[in-house]
């Protein structure tokens, strides 16, 4: 096992010290069979790289964006597509991977249109995370207030329209069942066929910006910015089981393996660690000190 941290610091962190330099690895993502990581570059004009990994990350590959501020990237289960979702323009991308890993064929870019009613956040579109799930590509759009929904090929399919100034960010599926951290909304929604259940993702009367959401076992887990803390909730019912701090300030982004919660509190930077008990997070004591980190990839 070995723990990647990107974020708006000097480059790709490992917690053992090792740096690859590279600019501002926001987001990043791992090949599900290679040695392979991806890394979202979030510039104005963006960029994507690809490392082998191993004693040291060794620059693979690298291409365009195809947008602005790339903020996610995620390979499909096949590990032959990669998807890249751009914040500044609503872009995403969608590309071929060949069998080192490395971007092969032309990119079918995926741009889009659309506002809100937050005058401020939703004057256009602003896609946040990309996710394959049942052989389509979904991709949440914080400015539109949708889950944009695509065929392996870039076809546009009917998309999944969530409460107007919810402001979708991150997201997880189990099974049929779609569970959306809203960041203007300050919410949880989980989607259920027709059925849409919302709920206050901190019972904090602080503003809060949920930032990423996991389910793991029974439980969906999601990062309260503002609040900063970690809110557990039953995946059954979105009934609260616990909320506890996150260990610093503005959890952007959490990856948990096994009984380890690892939280990359970008503005105190430092990523710290807790244990799951009962599946609530409990704090060991232990944080990694890392400039302004945006993301834990576990490989």
């Amino acid at each position: 096992m070995k723990i990647f941290i990107g974020g708006y610091g000097p480059g790709i962190v490992t917690i053992d010290g090792g740096l690859t330099r590279v600019a501002s690895p926001s987001f990043l993502a791992a090949h599900p069979a290679l040695p392979v990581l991806y890394a979202a570059g979030e510039l104005e004009r963006g960029w994507l790289t690809a490392f082998e990994t191993g004693d040291a990350l060794r620059l693979l590959d690298e291409r365009p964006s195809e947008g602005d501020s790339p903020c996610h990237v995620a390979v499909d289960p096949t590990g032959t597509l990669l998807a890249a979702a751009n914040y500044g323009d609503g872009t995403a991308l969608l590309c071929r991977l060949d069998g080192r890993g490395a971007f092969t064929g032309e990119p079918i870019v995926l741009r889009h249109e659309g506002s809100g009613p937050d005058p401020e956040r939703q004057k256009g579109p602003h896609a946040h995370q990309a996710v394959f799930h049942d052989d389509i590509l979904h991709v949440s759009d914080l400015g539109t207030d949708e889950i944009r929904r695509y065929t392996c090929d870039g076809a546009p399919l009917e998309p999944i329209t969530l409460a107007p100034g919810t402001g979708p960010r991150h997201f997880a599926f189990a099974g049929s069942r779609l569970y959306v951290a809203g960041e203007l909304a300050g919410t949880v929604t989980v989607i259920d066929g027709d059925r849409h259940t919302i709920v206050p993702a901190s019972r904090s009367e602080d503003k809060n910006q949920p930032s990423h959401l996991e389910l793991h076992g029974d439980f969906v887990y999601v990062a309260n910015r503002g609040p900063d803390t970690i809110g557990v909730l039953r995946a059954d019912d979105l009934s609260p089981v616990a909320e506890v701090p996150s260990g610093g300030d503005w959890p952007r982004h959490f990856a948990i393996d096994g009984d380890r919660m690892y939280v990359a509190n970008q503005h105190s930077g430092g990523v710290a660690v807790f244990a799951l008990k009962d599946g609530v997070p409990e704090p060991t004591g232990q944080v990694y000190e890392v400039e302004s980190p945006a993301c834990v990839l576990i490989m």
